[in-house]
């Protein structure tokens, strides 16, 4: 699959994902071709997203998670909230995917030591996230809710129809796994991640 950006638009929250990306290179010593290596995305688009010249998509976020061996959470979070208990609705930063529209919100206290985060995605109609089954360093669980509409998820050869109310518990590993809308109205869902 095509590594696909979008002209970048000044969003704090491309800063966000910058700055952790570089962070988490630097806590394990990955030069930026390690890091291409172990995650199967180009040096130079790296380099682009660290400098925030480009946005990086779901898929390409996904791969590079995959390869620090955190949840695609983990670009979210934003360690200047402080450490209350509170995660204000007003101060949350969402995340919109170039690639898909699907907008992603971490609702999680950023400051509070917790066993998991939870997330709310909004995926638009007619919407699918496509992830590529990547080497994943350590399996984590989560817990996807739907809280609006009705989705489809699937992970290697398992498919799931989920409609509002139903929730589904799975473990993130090396699969390929897949979230789509068949609908024609946006669906909503809440991801709850257990964190190691």
């Amino acid at each position: 699959m095509a590594e696909t950006t979008e002209p970048l638009a000044a969003e704090p929250i491309t800063s966000r994902i910058a700055g952790r990306i570089r962070a988490l290179r630097a806590e394990r010593a990955f030069s930026l071709e390690e890091l291409a290596e172990r995650s199967g995305v180009s040096r130079s688009m790296l380099s682009l997203i660290e400098r925030e010249e480009s946005s990086p998509t779901a898929v390409i976020l996904n791969k590079i998670a995959a390869s620090f061996g955190v949840p695609l959470a983990a670009f979210f979070e934003d360690p200047a909230t402080g450490a209350g208990p509170v995660s204000r609705a007003t101060e949350r930063q969402p995340w919109r995917d170039p690639q898909t529209g699907y907008l992603r919100e971490v609702l999680s206290p950023s400051g509070v030591a917790a066993p998991f985060q939870l997330v709310q995605v909004s995926l638009p109609a007619g919407a699918t996230v496509q992830y590529e089954g990547v080497n994943r360093a350590r399996p984590y669980h989560q817990q996807i809710w739907v809280l609006e509409g009705k989705i489809e998820v699937s992970f290697g050869a398992e498919v799931h129809h989920l409609e509002e109310g139903d929730c589904l518990a799975r473990d993130v590993d090396g699969r390929p796994s897949s979230f789509s809308n068949p609908s024609r109205r946006r669906a909503r869902y809440a991801v709850v991640i257990a964190l190691s």
